[in-house]
Order: structure tokens, then C-alpha cells, then sequence
């Protein structure tokens, strides 16, 4: 089945079996390998992608459900050359350890302040509790979204 969709800002269609594993396919097909496998169950959220604009788990995923879809990945998510404020406020605040689940975190982190761009700390640990981690804590991590809500509301005021 032939399957078409935006993947990363760029339009893209794949001949594969409508019932693949969008995360198999992202990796495996497309080389995008920062989106990680932890659980294979929807229960880590190592896979979360960005699908319309909101979190999805890959290894949840078929893929006929990308079909006209806008699909964002860790890989696409800051311009070229350049860092997302997420990304930066991440390695900045030593919220990134073994990194593991980092795209997964920065990815449902982004999908927040879409919607929210000034969340509380509450608010933050709300849209991260589906993202575990194993190493940091999640102060850190928590930390590294509000500076980056702090900065992204800095840049859209410079811009405008």
C-alpha cells in the first residue's frame, strides 16, 4: 500500500504494509533513529513522535494511520545548523544523561507548549508523566522546559 504524508517538513510517500509498526518503519525505512524503542507497549514514551502537533507513540502506530498526516521527529524538530530552545535549555540544564528517552521528552515537551506556552511546573510534570526516565530525576528535566518556555516567549517577542 502506497502511504502519504509529511515527515519532517517534507512530503513523502513509502510503498509498505499498512499494518507496520510506524516506529519500524520511521527507523528502519527512513533512518530516523533518534525515536527510540523502550517498551514496545505504550507505556515508556522513548517512541513519542509528533503527529499533527500532538504526542504519539510509534511503536503504537500503523502505518496506514500516517496517511495525510504531518509527522514530526526528533530529527526535524530545530532548523538547520541550529538547535530547538528545547534541545538547548535540555543539554544546558543537564536534563540529558544517557539520553535515551531525551527525543521522546523534548518531543512531548514541544507538543505542550504548542498549546501552552507558559506552564506551570505542574503543568509540565502533567505532559511528561507518560515519558519515563531513568536517569535524571526529572528535575532537570522539568527545568530544562520552563527555560526553554522562558526562551521561546523571549524569541516570538523579539520577532514580533
Amino acid at each position: 500500500m502506497i502511504i502519504r504524508f509529511v515527515l519532517n517538513g517534507e512530503e513523502t510517500q513509502i510503498d509498505c504494509a499498512p499494518d507496520r509498526r510506524v516506529i519500524d518503519l520511521l527507523r528502519e525505512d527512513f533512518g530516523l533513529t533518534g525515536i527510540k524503542e523502550g517498551c514496545g507497549s505504550g507505556e515508556c514514551g522513548t517512541c513519542t513522535i509528533l503527529v499533527d502537533g500532538e504526542n504519539r507513540l510509534s511503536c503504537l502506530m500503523l502505518a496506514v494511520q500516517l496517511e495525510g498526516k504531518s509527522i514530526t521527529t526528533i530529527e526535524g524538530l530545530a532548523g538547520e545548523n541550529r538547535q530547538h530552545p528545547l534541545q538547548e535549555a535540555f543539554i544546558r540544564c543537564g536534563a540529558v544523561q544517557c539520553g535515551y528517552c531525551s527525543p521522546g521528552m523534548i518531543l512531548a515537551a514541544r507538543a505542550l507548549l504548542t498549546e501552552n506556552p507558559e506552564p506551570t511546573r505542574e503543568q509540565i510534570r502533567e505532559a511528561l508523566s507518560g515519558n519515563l526516565c531513568r536517569c535524571t530525576g526529572y528535575q532537570k528535566i522539568v527545568d530544562a522546559v520552563e527555560a526553554a518556555a522562558r526562551a521561546m516567549q523571549k524569541q516570538k517577542e523579539k520577532a514580533g
